[in-house]
């Protein structure tokens, strides 16, 4: 993850043989706190706040979703891969640290193959950009009917815990699957070289411990989950994602193949490396804890192994005179806050869902990144580099071992956690007799959800958007949740829905991730002071489906299970046609048409209206998008145009753009100050990286020049617009820790027509002090807007929800000069997350 903290480097005045000696580590706060050692520090995750320039490219390679499935099933181990080695690339990043580069790394895996019978190499995917992504699996070679075996006891793991916790032959032959992920952090670098030591010592090692350990466990190693970043020194991947943000929504490709294997390979230990913290930040994590977990099962393992990890990392003999390295950190018992699991973003917070009882971030000591890369000497950042490859090797090994000695308890607790959810049984709150041995167990450790009966994706009337149905269906689906659709009517809960309507029976064993992903989750704001990260997110409230929660059964419902959604597109017969667009799908639907030449007006509310000449495309693009096209009337207020949009924005805006379909160009401050040509641009849309007063005299003429429509998103946006002159509207900043799901409510119009109910707030704004002719188009709900998260009043009493009850959260009007302007104080498309509201962006570019 890699929070701040006190520098070990010596200051530039030191000369350089004073930095290749050993740096004096000094007290420090604990990770995620500043100087005071007590306030969390608000990690920025993948720079939402920077701007971005991530190629077309590379989003157009994870927009197709093609994502490589390695290895067959049922092939034998081991399975040899003669890979392909790239060509050699003397600007990686790795090169400078002493650290193996992406190009050699595919060498090194097909010597290692050859070194016996025990290392299998497989591509698991590839990269945003188009590099592969290495899969390695050290075990005892098995037939292809041992592999067989094995995945019928996995299955039977999953589908059948109950009768898999009485199966003396899993007890004793299931191989135990332990999953090593490295370098999803590109420039957290160590984890990828400690990998390849670990399975060349594995490989050649002939002792009966490691006999032993790989004749009952296979071990997966992601030998870098971001190659794009490894190489560029980057912590994002191509398109500008930080990774480790990214499971909840998947939207890179490098985050799909992980899960993937999770599905796949359903380990029940994981490790997940990074950089940098000192001492060596080893979780299990602080409260609040992730309210979806089987959090006993998850707290004894983790917590036991953690100890081991410590005790390993420790006894390299590593000190804070000698090398500047500080004993090694566990945050739950360590400290109070600032490192959490609440989440399900991360890569460790992740795995339990697909089965794991103990997963681990784990962070290396000594920084090598960043600043500290570009200034200090190559001697001290080998120095550095090599001390960081030593613990991550240590970490290793020790869970490797713990793998070993608690096997049967291992598996046992993952079957337990599948099989409570099946049989839909009560979480049990974690406390010194449910998790024994685990010191300092609190109330406020305690978190448990209440999972319903089941939840219910209506068909027909009861669904605001078939498109958003889908997506949601399909997306559960990827994630490994069940969902059944209804053959017939039926009644849940007091509700009566109809047949083609899908329902998730909340009694299966992967509850967790249904749950986290459907529930509405809870407002935190009184549980810690801040958070590491986000804190609410959910998709039944922010991706444009109605989702009804059925709280009680009986669940009595004619129903087969789907692997896919159902198909959506539709396109009514004759006449004009009505396109919503309050989807993504429809704006990249509209969008194709308008390229096309096809005269598209828009009608009172915001929707398309497409003539009947376009029939045939029309009929196109709902087959390819799964869009309804329905018939109308209606034949506009207005011509739509044809939209190029320049963009001042971070990734997920960059990527959410794109994904509407949007022809968009990159530009910044430097950009335009270079000389930039606004011919063929028609809007801009800032929220970051572009600062009106800092653009030359001639850059500023240029911009007023061009007349573009403006579209301004948060504190970045307003700012823009404000310096500008373009639209009178104070923009108020709120708490700039809160963050979260909230309540509003739409006025209706070309922007927020048919907008949903919820949207998603990161550093909430809101507007006062509106000029004539500022039109309200959503306003935060009135009395506690939050629904989920964290938003609290800052210590001067201000910016919290309260003060944003019932105030705007966007406003639009049109400038001096003519130029449409639309302000947003919600954050619509952040990390290309919240679908349900990426629409109203797409509304306001296209608002000219």
């Amino acid at each position: 993850m890699g929070i701040s903290r006190p520098a070990l480097a010596a200051t530039a005045a030191l000369t350089a043989a004073a930095l290749l000696a050993p740096v004096q580590a000094a007290a420090a706060p604990g990770p995620g706190k500043g100087p005071d050692g007590t306030h969390p520090v608000r990690e920025r995750g993948n720079g939402d706040s920077v701007f971005t320039k991530a190629p077309r490219s590379a989003a157009e390679r994870a927009l197709a979703g093609r994502d490589h499935i390695p290895g067959g099933k049922s092939s034998a181990y081991p399975r040899r891969t003669v890979l392909t080695v790239p060509p050699v690339n003397t600007a990686d990043k790795s090169i400078k640290l002493g650290l193996v580069p992406y190009h050699s790394i595919a060498p090194r895996l097909n010597a290692l193959q050859k070194l016996g019978d025990r290392v299998s190499v497989e591509i698991a995917g590839k990269s945003a950009s188009g590099r592969e992504l290495y899969l390695v699996t050290v075990t005892a070679p098995e037939s292809a009917s041992d592999v067989r075996a094995q995945e019928r006891m996995r299955e039977r793991i999953e589908n059948d815990p109950a009768d898999a916790a009485r199966d003396r032959k899993i007890a004793s032959s299931y191989k135990t699957p332990v999953f090593i992920n490295n370098n999803i952090h590109g420039n957290e670098w160590e984890g990828t070289d400690a990998a390849l030591d670990l399975i060349e010592e594995l490989a050649r090692a002939n002792d009966s411990r490691t006999r032993g350990l790989l004749a009952k466990n296979r071990i997966y190693l992601n030998i870098t989950a971001n190659p794009d970043g490894r190489v560029a020194g980057t912590r994002a991947n191509a398109n500008g994602f930080d990774l480790n943000r990214d499971f909840i929504t998947a939207t890179q490709p490098e985050t799909r193949a992980i899960r993937r294997l999770a599905i796949d390979k359903q380990p029940a230990v994981m490790l997940d490396l990074h950089g940098y913290v000192n001492g060596t930040l080893i979780e299990p994590t602080t409260p609040p804890h992730g309210e979806n977990y089987e959090y006993d099962l998850f707290l004894k393992n983790s917590y036991a192994n953690a100890l081991g990890m410590e005790k390993a990392v420790n006894a390299l003999g590593y000190t804070s005179e000698k090398d500047g390295v500080l004993p090694a950190e566990i945050p739950f018992r360590d400290w109070t806050e600032g490192w959490d699991d609440w989440p399900p973003i991360f890569t460790p917070q992740y795995m339990p869902f697909q089965g794991a009882v103990a997963s681990h971030t784990i962070e290396f000591p000594m920084r090598v990144n960043n600043r500290d890369y570009d200034t200090l000497p190559e001697t001290e950042l080998r120095r550095r580099a090599a001390i960081n490859t030593d613990i991550a090797g240590a970490a290793m090994r020790a869970t490797l071992d713990y793998t070993r000695t608690h096997r049967s308890s291992v598996i046992a607790d993952q079957i337990e956690t599948f099989r409570r959810g099946a049989a839909g049984e009560a979480q049990r709150p974690i406390s010194s007799e449910t998790v024994p041995g685990v010191p300092g167990i609190g109330p406020e450790d305690v978190y448990t959800a209440t999972f319903p009966r089941a939840y219910v994706i209506p068909a027909g009337r009861g669904q605001r958007s078939t498109v958003a149905a889908a997506r949601l269906v399909d997306h559960l689906i990827a994630n490994d949740v069940r969902v059944e659709r209804a053959r017939v009517p039926f009644r849940l809960d007091g509700k009566v829905h109809p047949s083609g309507s899908y329902v998730v029976d909340m009694r299966q064993p992967k509850r967790g991730i249904a749950n986290v992903m459907l529930a509405d989750g809870r407002d935190i704001s009184a549980d810690v002071s801040a958070m590491y990260d986000i804190s609410g997110w959910s998709l039944g409230r922010l991706w444009g489906a109605t989702v009804v929660r059925a709280e009680k059964g009986p669940l009595r419902v004619t129903a087969r299970e789907v692997t896919a959604a159902a198909p959506t597109g539709e396109v009514a017969r004759g006449g004009a046609l009505r396109l919503e667009l309050t989807d993504p799908k429809e704006l990249e639907a509209v969008n194709s048409l308008l390229k096309q030449g096809v005269a598209v007006r828009r009608a009172t509310d915001g929707a398309a209206i497409v003539p009947v000449t376009a029939h045939k495309r029309a009929t196109e693009l709902a087959q390819r998008l799964g869009v309804r096209f329905t018939a109308t009337r209606d034949r506009g207020v207005a011509p739509m145009e044809r939209t190029r949009v320049a963009a001042s924005v971070n990734a997920g805006e960059l990527f959410a753009l794109r994904e509407m379909g949007f022809d968009v160009v990159p530009v910044s401050t430097a950009v335009l100050n270079a000389g930039f040509d606004w011919s063929g641009v028609e809007s801009l849309i800032v929220s970051t990286g572009l600062s009106h007063g800092a653009l030359t005299p001639a850059a500023r003429d240029a911009f007023t020049a061009s007349k573009v429509g403006v579209v301004g998103v948060g504190n970045g946006g307003a700012a823009f617009t404000k310096a500008a002159g373009l639209l009178q509207a104070t923009a108020v900043a709120g708490n700039p820790d809160a963050n979260g799901v909230v309540r509003v409510t739409n006025a209706g119009g070309s922007i927020t027509g048919g907008a949903q109910a919820h949207s998603f707030v990161y550093t909430p704004v809101w507007f006062t002090e509106l000029g004539t002719g500022v039109r309200v188009d959503q306003s935060y709900a009135k009395g506690n807007p939050l629904v989920a998260g964290h938003w609290r009043a800052t210590g001067a009493g201000t910016g919290g929800p309260a003060d944003a009850a019932g105030r705007p959260s966007v406003v639009s009007g049109t400038s001096a000069s003519g130029v449409p302007v639309a302000l947003f104080g919600t954050q619509p498309l952040f990390r290309d997350h919240p679908k349900g509201a990426f629409s109203q962006i797409g509304r306001a570019l296209l608002n000219r």
